[in-house]
Parts: C-alpha cells; sequence; structure tokens
C-alpha cells in the first residue's frame, strides 16, 4: 500500500532552502542525521498533464488566500513574482534562499 510522498527540491543552497521551510513557512521537521532534515506537508494531491516529453515534475504549494500568504512572506521580505491568473487558479512563485522558485497558488479547481 502507497502511504505518502518523497518529494525533493535541488538547490545550489540546501541548507538556506531548507532553513526557508522550516523558519518561513513553517513545515515541521525530523533530522535525520548531521542536520539533514525532512519536512513534512500539508495535505497533497497529484496531477498529470500532457507535455512533449515524460520525466518532467513541478511541486506546487496551495494557499486558501494567495493574496495573505503574500502578505505575510513580504513581512519577512520574502520576493514573490505578481499573480497571475491562470484560470484554474491565482499563481505566483516565492523566490527561495537557494536561487530557484516555488509555486504557490489558490485553487479554483475541486479538490479530492
Amino acid at each position: 500500500m502507497i502511504n505518502g510522498a518523497h518529494i525533493i527540491i535541488h538547490s545550489r543552497d540546501a541548507e538556506a532552502d531548507r532553513g526557508f521551510l522550516k523558519d518561513v513557512l513553517g513545515f515541521k521537521s525530523v533530522d535525520v542525521g548531521d542536520g539533514w532534515l525532512i519536512f513534512a506537508l500539508p495535505e497533497s494531491e497529484v496531477a498529470v498533464h500532457p507535455a512533449q516529453a515524460s520525466g518532467g515534475h513541478e511541486l506546487y504549494l496551495m494557499s486558501s488566500d494567495v493574496e495573505a500568504e503574500i502578505a505575510r512572506l513580504k513581512v519577512r521580505n520574502i520576493a514573490c513574482d505578481p499573480i497571475e491568473d491562470m484560470g484554474w487558479g491565482r499563481l505566483t512563485r516565492i523566490a527561495l534562499p537557494g536561487g530557484g522558485k516555488l509555486g504557490l497558488y489558490q485553487p479554483r479547481h475541486a479538490r479530492p
């Protein structure tokens, strides 16, 4: 029986991005040794989208109020891209300390 999923974020500064997930987003974690943190995630879902090539994966966090979350992050000097209306939801991207971006959206679609 499948009982979960493990998601990997590749980063040029993994320690800074781990700190972001822990201290800014407030995700609970366990230290599995030598400061290597594994984070709990909120309820999640998965979708399969058509693509030219298989093998790509994306990670988006979801919020019931994307504007409030952007405001909360702004207080901590965390940059977010302008909100885009995608039809299926309102999307922004959060700048990670390691140089990457993490998608954040307020869904308009039904949730499982």
